[in-house]
């Protein structure tokens, strides 16, 4: 797919041939067609990273259109333009999966505007598949696995900062995943081809710290008989994981800063300091905040650590990916103990997704193991769970509720629920929208329908 690639589909020529050249003149490649069976070879033949198309044409209309490529190109972004520039218009757009819309006439810098967006919007998800396909491939997508809005998050922000230099700080808890995230970000990274090295600085005596993470001279100590590549040194060109940061020693964290600040080390005994060219990744399970305060970990190497700070959320907060990291990793426990026959049954599955996991990915995949290996017969039973696990009330996976028997109005409901999850986030709009499972402008389409207004904070009143 060419990012660069637009589609211009609009039954008007004079409309298609101008939208057309302000697109090249931008600096795309945009080719037209003059219905929907047009449109729909053009995509077969070109594959367009984005689709502009008007709503009213003859045969296909742009709605149609619209679904068939949602349906069988999902990965194109689809722009509508109408002479309709109503709520109702628009909502039906953004419900069938067009990415934005434009009003006709149609004005240049809105249509560059929004273009910009959707082509921007459409490399972004094209770096998230290519994290996830890298994470899958080389070291085991079933740690991260998921579909959930707050894994996704992290993944595009992973994604995004991938192909820059940016130090990066990765907070979560134990067993969420952390270095495989800083793998991910170095596979897809212009240093993938240089060493991605890992320390774990909780894991190393303090005495021995320095010249594991720098190195020393030969003789600068008891016991040197020959000179140390440390692991910043061996990291050089590519990528340095410095795990559990917030257990560095404070004498080392000034080390740490220069290196950050100048590209510098000073290995123990050497009469120079050596230059080195690494990108640094840290991870910590700590509150580096509280560190702070308590005089253990230096504010300024916070900073500069958290350039770019991403959070891996633990797994009780995104428990819907929970029934598919269950069965992602019981194939894997099978592969590995050559039990190909064994089942799992599905009606066992909803009794993971009621417990919090306080040990997260890493404690699931113990669990999932233990009863691959323990098993006895062809399929796991509900007895051979641990007794933590059966006695949770197992999660339905659909939302269940009483109808009242007088009936209801739909459009009724739906406005106290937006009305509500407004409430809840203090009329943040981006939270609300995603807690409500909608793009933040539908949600906006939504608040105007019913004519909810943020800066009052509550919907008009009735006449």
């Amino acid at each position: 797919m060419n990012h660069k690639t637009i589609l211009v589909v609009d039954d008007d020529e004079s409309l298609r041939r101008i939208t057309q050249l302000q697109l090249e003149e931008a600096g795309y490649s945009a080719t037209t067609a003059a219905n929907g069976d047009e449109a729909l070879r053009s995509i077969e033949e070109n594959a367009p990273a984005l689709v502009i198309t008007d709503l009213k044409m003859p045969g296909i209309s742009g709605l149609d259109l619209l679904k068939k490529v949602r349906e069988h190109y999902p990965h194109t972004t689809v722009v509508m333009v109408t002479a309709f520039g109503t709520v109702q218009t628009a909502v039906a757009a953004m419900k069938a999966g067009a990415y934005d819309y434009i009003t006709k006439p149609i004005d240049y810098e809105e249509l560059m505007l929004v273009v910009n967006r959707a082509v921007e919007h459409r490399q972004l998800v094209e770096e998230v598949r290519s994290l996830r396909l890298s994470l899958d491939r080389k070291y085991g997508f079933e740690s991260i696995t998921g579909r959930s809005k707050v894994l996704l998050h992290v993944l595009e922000m992973a994604a995004r900062v991938a192909q820059r230099d940016s130090t990066v700080l990765i907070r979560g808890e134990t067993g969420t995943g952390k270095e495989l995230l800083a793998r991910a970000i170095h596979q897809n990274s212009r240093r993938k081809d240089q060493p991605f090295v890992t320390i774990n600085c909780g894991a190393i005596p303090k005495d021995l710290m320095e010249s594991e993470l720098f190195g020393h001279a030969k003789g600068s100590f008891t016991g040197a008989f020959a000179p140390k590549r440390g692991k910043v040194e061996s990291a050089d060109g590519g990528t340095l994981f410095l795990d559990e940061i917030g257990e560095l020693p404070v004498e080392l964290q000034v080390k740490l800063l220069r290196l950050i600040q100048h590209g510098e080390i000073e290995k123990v005994g050497a009469p120079a300091p050596l230059n080195v060219d690494v990108r640094i990744i840290a991870a910590t399970h700590r509150n580096l905040q509280n560190l702070i305060e308590d005089g253990a970990f230096r504010e300024d190497l916070f900073y500069r650590l958290a350039v770019i700070p991403l959070e891996l959320p633990p797994l009780r907060e995104r428990s819907d990916d929970i029934p598919e990291l269950v069965q992602s990793l019981f194939v894997k426990a099978k592969q590995k103990h050559n039990l190909p026959d064994l089942r799992l049954p599905p009606q066992l599955v909803p009794y993971f997704s009621g417990y919090r996991w306080p040990g997260n990915v890493r404690e699931l995949e113990n669990i999932i193991e233990r009863l691959t290996v323990l098993s006895v017969g062809d399929e796991i039973r509900l007895s051979d769970l641990p007794d933590f696990l059966r006695r949770e009330k197992p999660l339905s996976e659909t939302v269940h509720f009483q109808l009242p028997p007088q009936g209801l109005s739909l459009e009724a409901l739906e406005k106290e629920l937006i009305l509500q999850a407004l409430r809840k986030f203090d009329w943040n709009q981006t939270k609300a929208a995603a807690f409500l499972d909608l793009s933040r402008r539908t949600l906006i389409y939504r608040m105007e329908k019913f004519g909810f207004h943020k800066d009052s904070g509550e919907p008009p009143a009735e006449d």
